[in-house]
């Protein structure tokens, strides 16, 4: 089965040809992991999957993009309701300067997704518990969510792309700012969550990618060099180039 697959994707930001020729195929409940040196496309990639590239204006895709086999650049697609299948996690953490409740409940008020308060109550309660956040927040539900730790606040932003329900979730770097107790955490969960959600992953810390991830992808340039498994890519790599850079060569 799969749940994601680019063919021969190229994206350009104005003149600029960011990706070339990208086709993968990414199975649905494991997590797969982008690496590269910065600047070789990972990012714009992962951004092709929910059509988040689409508010950069001179942007341009050829190519397809299926998920369930359904081309998400076809005409008259829902973006918005792609958006609620296909949540993404930045780099950055940016809790909106709301409650802890309400960051989580913003996706559910919008969409109209819980039917009463107690609806939306439990719908907060368990996003919270997926990201592993309920029992350290559960007393503070009505506090500001920036006065938490830059750890919490991503696991915040974890809940909130959770509570949606999406089937996918896209996570650019989402530990590269944490400090390595933090890390663990997110890292922890990206493991737990795979249990019900099909998990891309943007690293450039390598040794992350091993732990984390089922699948690797090696971009280099703008272009997918190799993917395969996440053993396989550390330890026996079909090119010359990966090896190189999983060994530390360059990069």
């Amino acid at each position: 089965m799969i749940k994601v697959r680019a063919e021969r994707l190229n994206f350009y930001y104005g003149a600029t040809r960011a990706l070339q020729d990208i086709s993968v195929a990414v199975q649905p409940n494991v997590v797969t992991a982008f690496i590269g040196p910065s600047g070789c496309g990972k990012s714009t990639f992962l951004r092709t999957l929910n059509r988040m590239n689409d508010i950069v204006p001179g942007t341009r895709v050829e190519g397809r993009v299926l998920i369930d086999d359904a081309d998400i650049y076809a005409p008259g697609v829902d973006v918005v309701a792609l958006r609620r299948r296909v949540g993404m996690v930045f780099q950055k953490s940016n809790p909106f300067p709301k409650s802890i409740f309400e960051n989580v409940a913003y996706g559910l008020r919008i969409n109209n997704m819980a039917g009463s308060r107690s609806e939306l109550a439990g719908r907060v309660e368990e996003s919270l518990r997926q990201a592993a956040l309920w029992g350290e927040v559960k007393d503070r539900l009505h506090e500001s969510a920036l006065a938490i730790s830059g750890g919490q606040q991503q696991r915040l932003c974890i809940a909130r792309a959770l509570a949606v329900r999406p089937e996918i979730l896209l996570m650019d770097e989402p530990a590269s700012a944490l400090d390595p107790i933090a890390t663990q955490r997110i890292e922890e969960l990206i493991y737990d969550l795979k249990q019900a959600y099909t998990i891309v992953i943007v690293t450039h810390n390598m040794q992350q990618a091993a732990r984390v991830s089922d699948y690797t992808a090696f971009f280099w340039l703008g272009r997918l060099v190799e993917y395969d498994r996440t053993d396989k890519i550390f330890t026996n790599p079909a090119e010359q180039l990966t090896e190189d850079y999983v060994t530390g060569r360059f990069g």
